[in-house]
């Protein structure tokens, strides 16, 4: 094990993340892969996963184009793609059954089996500076949310309300079409991504769900699908993001805690979360807090950070929630952020996001979001519509957001915003 200290302006406790340097390597090519070969490939990872399970080892993948089935990680196990390697992942979504519990925008149930899984798992890593790889040919088709997918959504919102067990929420049939994320770490302890690149995604990119002392550093993301986030930590807690490159079609990285009941089942926080050294070439947000956090969010810190010239960035912090979500979000650092043009706003808190929920089902709980201690220090911005706009719950109002040394150079609307704030500093 290694132990990584990470400083911050909360009690950040020391990550604790596998060490495979001295353990053996078990090369694919040793269990029977070909190139193009799907199966022959699936069959000798998952071969090679077994054997390096038992006593700890590192899955080779080696130079080359390999095409694969889902591949399901195991403990102690590190999944490496050697420099010149690519993982190309099958389109067809048959290659990702039987069904994994796994869960979709919030709420927990049988889905298709991410790309790459890992379920209850210590000790695991995936890295290498080789390349794994989406086809997005038949996801591309999912991306719209007919009424049929919508039907599908709204029986999981309320088979989640009416706390029917997971294991009975089952999402593959031939029209709900919930696309798998990329990467998931559900349940998983002592997790490392390290140097590897990503390139498409059928939905969320990185998927940290219910999972602790996670370090996902030096990795490039490229993901310009439908809801292709980068990095999801969702009720995961002690994680550090360091040095990793964004391009998304959604936010660069969300922070999430589950869905109105799932959350409130759940009760764990997303918790001590470290983002710093990043790069933003793209995405909607460079932080989206929400809008699932009915579990609630604390200790976030985000330092040292640049959104390029090209990156289309909405707001450069987001915080959303509505009044079915509960939750809380209290303790935001957010440090030494250099961007260029944003399309709204460095600082943006909404607690009226509803999106398709507001006409898809009613409200049946009204819990409103606590939105505490917000700090903006020393961000710089060329040109965005304004510095804040808050719309706080008028029942609960957003409290104690200071912004220091936080310079927009250009605003084309008023610069300051808000409503339904308590203590709103800025200078």
């Amino acid at each position: 094990m290694d132990k990584i200290e990470v400083d911050a302006p909360f009690e950040m406790p020391d990550i604790l993340i596998p060490n495979f340097r001295n353990l053996p390597k078990y090369n694919i090519l040793d269990f029977g892969a070909e190139p193009n070969d799907k199966e022959k490939n699936s069959r000798a990872i998952e071969e090679a996963i077994n054997r390096a399970t038992a006593k700890g080892g590192t899955v080779i993948i080696p130079p080359g184009e390999w095409l694969t089935k889902k591949i399901h990680l195991k403990s102690n196990v590190n999944l490496h793609l050697s420099q010149g390697a690519t993982l190309l992942f099958s389109e067809d979504p048959q290659d990702y059954l039987p069904a994994v519990f796994s869960s979709w925008e919030g709420l927990e149930c049988y889905n298709y089996s991410p790309l790459i899984y890992a379920f209850g798992l210590k000790n695991v890593a995936i890295s290498g500076k080789g390349t794994i790889k989406a086809q997005l040919d038949i996801w591309k088709k999912w991306f719209p949310r007919p009424k049929p997918h919508m039907e599908s959504i709204k029986n999981l919102y309320n088979w989640a309300q009416d706390e029917i067990p997971v294991e009975k929420r089952i999402m593959v049939n031939d029209t709900a079409n919930l696309r798998p994320q990329f990467i998931q770490f559900n349940r998983c302890e002592n997790v490392l991504i390290e140097d590897i690149k990503i390139r498409n995604s059928p939905f969320w990119t990185v998927h940290l769900y219910l999972s602790k002392d996670i370090v996902v550093r030096n990795i490039d993301i490229y993901a310009h699908g439908h809801n292709n986030d980068g990095i999801d930590p969702e009720m995961s807690q002690n994680v550090l993001i360091e040095n990793c490159v964004f391009d998304q079609g959604d936010d660069a990285i969300a922070i999430k805690s589950g869905r109105n009941p799932e959350g409130w089942r759940l009760q764990t926080p997303s918790k001590n979360i470290v983002i710093r050294n990043c790069t933003m070439k793209d995405g909607h947000q460079l932080l989206a807090i929400g809008s699932e956090l009915s579990g609630g969010i604390e200790n976030i810190l985000v330092d040292n950070c640049v959104a390029g010239s090209g990156a289309k960035l909405m707001h450069l912090l987001f915080i959303k929630t509505n009044e079915r979500m509960g939750g809380y979000v209290k303790n935001i650092y957010f440090k030494n952020i250099i961007a260029q043009d944003v399309q709204d706003g460095i600082l943006g808190i909404d607690t009226d996001v509803l999106y398709q929920w507001r006409t898809l089902v009613s409200t049946r709980i009204k819990k409103t979001t606590l939105i505490e201690n917000i700090f903006l220090e020393n961000i710089q911005a060329k040109k965005g519509k304004f510095v804040t706009k808050i719309n706080g719950n008028p029942e609960l109002p957003a409290q104690n957001v200071v912004l220091k040394n936080v310079y927009l150079e250009n605003s084309t609307q008023e610069r300051i915003q808000n409503k339904h704030v308590s203590n709103f500093i800025y200078n």
